[in-house]
């Protein structure tokens, strides 16, 4: 009977050039089943995640609580200082009736003011025909606006023809 390393051979025991390379090959197949095992349980790449392009004032603090919020929410951000986010908006196609302090882009969408990344993903899911989603003026409790002062809001989907609807109310 062999003792010790199971790498040393035992010299009542041979093995021929074939066995040698089936060990090999197992080997090589154990190490592709764990590499494959080990990438597809690795979380999603900064690749796999929505970017949002944020055209906002260098000036305006609630403009980088909103970028904080949709980090934390699985988006990477792209801040864009910008002296005059109107004129942003209006070249970017959202209608200024839906103006905020901020205009993003996200895919093919448009998204102004502090709407939440929950709102921003069913969008991103469902795909509806439309310019983008809007939350008119800066509501108290909103994300980026988080106060003691909390007001209902509506989050507005914005058609190509500039008719909006409510998409979400919180």
């Amino acid at each position: 009977m062999c003792r010790g390393s199971r790498r040393r051979r035992c010299a009542s025991r041979s093995t021929t050039p074939l066995q040698d390379t089936e060990e090999s090959t197992m080997k090589a197949l154990l190490a592709a089943l764990l590499a494959t095992t080990t990438l597809a349980s690795t979380p999603l790449g900064a690749a796999d995640q929505p970017e949002v392009e944020v055209y906002k004032s260098p000036y305006c603090s609630c403009c980088t609580e909103w970028e904080k919020h949709m980090s934390d929410n699985g988006f990477r951000v792209k801040s864009i200082n910008v002296e005059d986010v109107a004129t942003t908006r209006a070249r970017l196609g959202m209608p200024e009736r839906y103006g905020s302090c901020h205009t993003a882009k996200v895919g093919n969408y448009l998204i102004e003011g502090h709407v939440p990344a929950t709102d921003v993903k069913r969008l991103l899911r469902e795909k509806p025909k439309a310019v983008g989603l809007a939350a008119p003026g800066m509501p108290g409790g909103s994300p980026g606006m988080e106060s003691a002062r909390k007001e209902p809001y509506d989050v507005l989907l914005i058609g190509s023809d500039g008719k909006a609807k409510v998409f979400a109310r919180h």
